[in-house]
């Protein structure tokens, strides 16, 4: 066994890992980045259980940072509680109009002042001025809508992700179009995938610029991708799971001297709750989280799923439930078993060339 220097804990050998793996599949409500359902791993160890599930598009480098967080949930120390709950904005996948509005109507109802709405879809929809106009602005229209009358006119924030889809020419056109639409928008999140696309953006619209695959997707995390980032950015999206941990991510944090949100990955409240715990542990933390992601699961791994209430989500002790577990267990004779049981290896070699894990 060897030490992470990302960690400060021990960490177990790649057959340990295996050993104490259980293939997951998760319904969602709604398609979320092209699927329909949540699929991963629990990492059983003696402080808790992990979650370990990247996306299929993720190399074994990416995964090996939420395999890292997985190992960190289930076999490091505890982090430090500065604060019991969260503000947490609900998530507006992409839809049409209906889907739109039932979503946007249920958050609002249970007290989330904050809505972040995807938009630019790359499912039938491109990154153009038609399709915008065509798609997003009546949606971003109908959450303004809901907001003011839950709220009162102008007292619910709306932030739109459009997930790297624009050139920064797209984006000095589109933006002022959502942003009217939306009645003005907190930020707009990655518009573009450089970083220096997104500082021009910045400067051209007076739209406030979020920065997430910017830093989440960088090859490392170093002082270099730190001065990037903040050049482009007004605020900063963190994301514990995929980024390699919660010590990581407060290291960062502390560095990059930006207002940050705390997001999830599309999580089960078991990785929602360690995502959650890295919230509770950041000093200074005011914006509204990206935690409120339980709502799009149509299933969970726990008796009770983390939802907001009131607008906040409240730190709890989260457990697997076995009942609900053995509903979402991915069968032995299912290829997807042997897939990620491979995945997990695949990340761990990873980590142990590195001299992270032990082999």
């Amino acid at each position: 066994m060897h030490k992470s220097e990302h960690l400060g804990v021990a960490l177990p050998s790649i057959a340990e890992l295996q050993a104490s793996a259980i293939a997951f599949r998760v319904p969602l409500r709604t398609e979320f980045r092209g699927v329909t359902y949540r699929e991963g791993l629990l990492l059983c160890g003696p402080r808790g259980v992990g979650e370990f599930a990247p996306f299929d598009d993720y190399p074994a480098a990416g995964a090996a940072r939420w395999l890292l967080a997985a190992v960190d949930a289930a076999w490091g120390e505890p982090l430090p509680t500065l604060r019991t709950e969260v503000l947490v904005n609900a998530i507006v996948p992409d839809g049409d109009i209906a889907t739109t509005v039932q979503i946007a109507r249920e958050a609002a109802a249970g007290g989330c002042r904050t809505m972040k709405v995807k938009v630019a879809s790359p499912a039938g929809f491109g990154p153009h001025l038609q399709d915008v106009t065509e798609r997003d602005i009546p949606r971003l229209r109908e959450v303004r809508a809901i907001l003011d009358a839950e709220f009162g006119v102008g007292q619910g924030a709306i932030r739109i992700d459009a997930n790297a889809a624009w050139t920064a020419a797209d984006a000095i056109r589109i933006l002022p179009l959502l942003a009217e639409a939306a009645g003005g928008l907190e930020y707009v999140e990655q518009p573009c995938q450089d970083l220096e696309d997104c500082a021009q953006v910045r400067a051209e619209t007076g739209v406030r610029i979020a920065i997430d695959e910017g830093l989440r997707l960088a090859q490392n995390f170093d002082t270099a991708v730190v001065d990037a980032v903040r050049e482009a950015a007004d605020v900063v999206i963190v994301k514990p799971i995929p980024m390699g941990g919660a010590a990581e991510v407060i290291r960062i944090v502390q560095e990059i001297q930006r207002p940050v949100v705390v997001s999830g990955s599309m999580d089960t409240s078991i990785g929602l709750s360690y995502v959650l715990n890295t919230a509770c542990a950041i000093p200074g933390l005011a914006l509204a989280c990206g935690l409120g992601t339980g709502s799009l699961l149509a299933g969970d791994l726990t008796a009770k799923t983390l939802l907001p209430t009131r607008g906040t989500l409240s730190k709890a002790d989260v457990a697997v439930d076995p009942e609900a577990l053995r509903a979402h267990t991915i069968a032995e004779e299912d290829p997807r078993h042997s897939w990620w049981l491979q995945r997990l290896h695949d990340a761990a070699t990873h980590i142990a060339a590195l001299g992270s894990v032990g082999a």
